[in-house]
């Protein structure tokens, strides 16, 4: 049988108070919208529609690929009403499943039990709760068999009592789903068409509705405010912490642990407090990183030691290097291996040669470095003019002193030495030692300025 799913993302999230639409919010660095999006692709549907609403076309245009209908409902009269806009666009399906972009934790493996527990019938995901405030109860017979939804605000006491409620997620024929929507009516305290009196009207005719429940509660929560935000973000992470500890990753502290993209690890990890990764992040064999370092869209090969506090993004960094702290490795860069990168050095854009060592207070731009070079504390490479960049090439096994400027376009030679404090402005020749200080003054008689004086 074909299958087609909606998702319903058209509500105004005002209580998120934001210019953004909620369903574009993040969550571990994607829109809520995309994680439903991706989940729901896993069941690989013959038709996927989005309805949206509130700030469409910055909707649309955020997340639209391949295979994906987006309706709008112009008019907000309620989830009955939402799921109408869909319909034309379901003609050939035999099951609709419909689903929520702001209920981003909902998992396949969640949602392929409600398939398969349904077969061709009326399936409905449900959840108990402690305290189910806010959400619809499911109302059941004496024999337990589900005979309706009632919402909060149209609820009795009684009603109010049962822990059971919906999750708004369910499974239904396409062609009765077309003519339960028909029926609907907006007499309730929102004066709005709920989808969840199709419940009602499917009992009416006779169908017996099968429920399944997530495996965990959790998955079912949305997101309405940015403190159920915060508090997803926590799960989800709690979640990806404890998957990469079953696949032997050491993490210090899992609540102190943040990934907002995909993560690859090889074996022996270990990761410290507050390491935040973010895009594509590729870790191998016995890679350790300190606290609070941060790593986006970076490949790490095998024994590499990423000190505290460093930032590194876009980049390379080859087997037995060593980085940091407080180093900041800028995209386009390259540690071939066996690299020192200390503390308070940035580079950018550049090659960094096997054992080359750039230790302290430096930074390297645009620049392409050999083998078993060393960099001085507080040199730089001059790499920008005003309105272009340019290169600078140092050789193998160059040394630089301290407090050397490399204006670039400019090559230091293999073996070549440049003297501490140099502004070296033209190549500089291999095996020889180049200098380029201005000579050294006394101003006899000088007074330093003084305050009050």
């Amino acid at each position: 049988m074909k299958l087609g799913i909606v998702i319903l993302a058209a509500g105004q999230g005002t209580r998120m108070k934001s210019r953004l639409p909620k369903v574009l919010h993040p969550l571990a660095g994607k829109p809520l919208l995309a994680h439903v999006i991706d989940t729901a692709s896993v069941l690989q549907p013959d038709r996927m529609v989005v309805v949206y609403g509130h700030g469409g076309e910055q909707v649309r245009d955020a997340l639209d690929r391949p295979g994906l209908q987006w309706v709008e409902q112009a008019e907000q009269l309620g989830t009955g009403h939402a799921v109408q806009q869909a319909v034309p666009a379901l003609q050939d399906v035999d099951r609709v499943l419909i689903l929520y972009g702001d209920v981003p934790l909902m998992r396949a493996e969640s949602l392929k039990a409600l398939l398969n527990n349904s077969g061709s019938g009326f399936g409905l995901m449900t959840v108990d709760l402690d305290d189910p405030t806010g959400y619809g109860r499911i109302l059941r017979d004496e024999r337990g068999r589900v005979q309706g939804i009632v919402e909060q605000k149209d609820a009795e006491p009684w009603q109010l009592e049962i822990g059971e409620i919906n999750t708004g997620i369910m499974l239904v024929d396409a062609r009765s789903l077309e003519n339960w929507l028909e029926r609907l009516t907006p007499k309730n305290a929102q004066g709005e068409y709920y989808l969840t009196d199709i419940v009602s009207l499917a009992v009416a005719e006779g169908m017996e509705i099968q429920v399944t429940q997530p495996g965990d509660p959790v998955e079912a929560e949305g997101v309405n405010s940015r403190s159920q935000l915060a508090a997803l973000e926590r799960v989800y992470q709690r979640w990806q912490a404890n998957a990469l500890m079953d696949r032997g990753v050491t993490l210090r502290d899992p609540a102190r642990f943040d990934l907002r993209g995909n993560l690859t690890t090889g074996m022996d990890v270990s990761l410290d407090v507050n390491v935040l990764l973010e895009g594509e992040v590729v870790l191998g064999d016995n890679v350790s990183i300190g606290a609070n370092t941060v790593l986006r869209n970076v490949r790490v090969a095998d024994n590499v030691l990423i000190r505290e506090n460093c930032v590194i993004e876009d980049a390379i960094i080859g087997p037995d290097s060593a980085i940091g702290p407080f180093s900041r490795i800028r995209p386009g860069t390259e540690l071939v291996g066996g690299a020192h990168v200390g503390n308070f050095v940035e580079i950018k854009n550049s090659s960094i040669g096997l054992g080359s060592k750039v230790n302290h207070l430096t930074y390297i731009g645009d620049t392409s470095m050999g083998a078993g070079v060393n960099i001085g504390a507080g040199t730089i490479t001059c790499n920008y003019d005003g309105a272009f960049k340019h290169r600078t090439v140092i050789e193998d096994n160059a040394f630089i002193g301290s407090n050397a400027a490399l204006v670039a376009p400019v090559t230091v030679g293999e073996d070549a030495t440049i003297g501490a404090g140099s502004v070296i402005a033209r190549d500089a020749p291999a095996a020889e030692l180049t200098v380029a200080r201005s000579k050294q003054v006394t101003i006899r008689g000088w007074k330093r300025p003084k305050k009050g004086a």
